[in-house]
């Protein structure tokens, strides 16, 4: 029996990946952090299945009953938010399986700086301006940062950052990157991307404070810089007339000539 992790999106029920939604179809014990994963994804359950909410649960006890499941002979389906490979606390839990020698297996979901970019209607690396994205968040209860991943490190590579878990400390990540990101520097919060009650707001760093009228809530993420809402940017070569690709041979000596591999 296994024991199927899946990331259940950033919120809206149909952002699950077909794989995620068959697999809870087929398992007749359904783990969810009900703080975050929308209770529709839970229709797709069988009709006779235990549904666990998992919100309140140690993970003593969550252990636990998947172990109970597993010596039942049943295969689990174990929902979180967003996408598992970050911030999902599913290490810790793969870590007592492999103890137990409880077999496992990951089925991604969308991630929730994918879904805020969407709704910003944004790519986040456009050529000539920026060509890569730190995921990253501030000290929290739960987990600190390590030595050497602080705002201000980040914000020396002049990267898009998409920050999770930190708009409640809004003022102070406004204060460490405002000097390298300058003022001006376009940002966005986008509060419970894709649920019924999302939330944008764009502005610069120096004026989101004012922007936002003090509301902080809990789920959202912070988008920063030059590369959201720019419209002053260089197109990328793989579309151009010119460029010579495999799909595409250009020229009397293409690299790629047609009909090879």
């Amino acid at each position: 029996m296994t024991v199927h992790f899946i990331g259940a999106g950033p919120g809206a029920a149909d952002l699950i990946t077909l794989r995620g939604r068959d697999l809870i179809a087929s398992c007749p014990v359904c783990l969810y952090a009900g703080s975050l994963v929308p209770e529709a994804l839970l229709q797709h359950c069988p009709a006779d299945a235990r549904i666990i909410n998992t919100a309140s649960m140690s993970l003593d006890e969550i252990i636990a009953e998947i172990k109970s499941a597993h010596d039942s002979g049943h295969d689990i389906a174990r929902l979180h938010s967003g996408d598992l490979s970050v911030w999902s606390a599913m290490g810790e839990q793969l870590r007592r399986l492999r103890a137990l020698d409880i077999p496992y297996d990951v089925t991604p979901g969308v991630p929730a700086f994918a879904a805020a970019a969407a709704a910003l209607g944004a790519e986040l690396t456009l050529p000539g301006v920026a060509q890569s994205l730190i995921l990253t968040r501030t000290s929290g209860r739960a987990s600190s940062m390590p030595d050497g991943e602080t705002l201000e490190n980040f914000a020396k590579t002049g990267a898009t950052l998409a920050i999770h878990l930190s708009v409640h400390v809004l003022e102070k990540v406004i204060s460490e990157l405002t000097p390298h990101y300058g003022g001006d520097c376009p940002v966005a919060i986008v509060w419970r991307a894709t649920w019924p009650d999302q939330r944008v707001i764009k502005a610069t760093l120096e004026t989101l404070e004012d922007a936002t009228g003090g509301e902080r809530g809990r789920t959202a993420l912070i988008l920063v810089g030059r590369a959201i809402g720019a419209e002053e940017f260089d197109e990328s070569c793989l579309y151009a007339g010119d460029y010579d690709r495999r799909y595409r041979p250009v020229g009397t000596d293409p690299r790629f000539p047609e009909g090879t591999e």
